[in-house]
């Protein structure tokens, strides 16, 4: 049975800590996953110049971030194995389309993985395995390499991309506690939901040419790259969100659902 792949928006580290409507919709829906035999996670936090892919049957939890007023997040691991079966079959794929990736023998999880994990599938039963961006490149490269990770879909991985769908950290400091979502950022989150859900690609994959308020969302493209692996992998299927909802004041946690 082909398995959808997920957009998920991973918000700040202390997710990992926090009750919130994205964190309990993302536990209602891991308790489906029973028939997912490994997840790979393409993150936002992992840049290369070219696809790497996690090799290791034993990945640590990465502490990769500052978050001086929550010092219990450097206290949480993550506990699930990973493939390398998985990640071999991954490299071949992504080989055979010229991609030119390589294994990480020693990558671990860093939080655009495991913190959207720990809500999503707490017990970390499930093997995990990691996959670069390349921030350097565009829309249509992280589409491709979408694209050639389809075939996963039908051999029990399902496919996830974190991200962010709006990622103005500069804002968090003045709207963290106002109401309602300033202006910028929903006309953005809403721009994304309208073009993902009529599959307008060519917008899109132009998005600091065409949306509103692009770049004040997005000084670096590196958190909105990844939604175009989802919807590579899922290209001739549907594409919708599933959940809408703010943290921080700016951070919109929207999920997408391919296929």
């Amino acid at each position: 049975m082909r398995l959808p792949t997920l957009f998920l928006s991973h918000g700040a580290p202390d997710m990992a800590l926090s009750d919130l409507p994205v964190t309990r919709y993302l536990r209602q829906m891991g308790e489906g996953f029973d028939r997912v035999k490994t997840i790979l996670v393409a993150s936002a936090h992992w840049p290369s110049r070219a696809p790497r892919v996690s090799a290791t049957a034993r990945p640590e939890t990465l502490h990769d971030y500052y978050c001086g007023t929550y010092p219990e997040l450097y206290a949480l691991n993550y506990p699930s194995s990973g493939n390398p079966v998985v990640a071999e079959r991954t490299l071949q794929l992504l080989q055979s389309t010229g991609l030119n990736p390589s294994p990480d023998p020693e990558r671990g999880l860093d939080h655009g993985v495991w913190v959207p994990l720990m809500h999503l599938r707490p017990a970390g039963d499930i093997p995990v395995v990691s996959l670069s961006i390349q921030p350097h490149l565009d829309a249509r490269h992280h589409f491709e390499v979408g694209r050639a990770l389809a075939p996963l879909r039908e051999e029990g991985v399902l496919i996830i991309a974190s991200g962010a769908i709006t990622h103005d950290l500069f804002g968090i400091r003045k709207f963290a506690h106002k109401h309602p979502v300033p202006s910028y950022a929903q006309q953005y989150a809403d721009w994304v939901k309208e073009n993902v859900e009529i599959k307008s690609l060519r917008k899109l994959m132009n998005f600091y040419q065409e949306a509103p308020h692009a770049r004040r969302n997005h000084t670096t493209p590196e958190h909105f790259l990844p939604l175009f692996i989802a919807l590579g992998a899922a290209s001739r299927e549907s594409w919708r969100r599933i959940h809408s909802s703010w943290t921080h004041g700016v951070l919109a946690m929207d999920i997408y659902r391919c296929g």
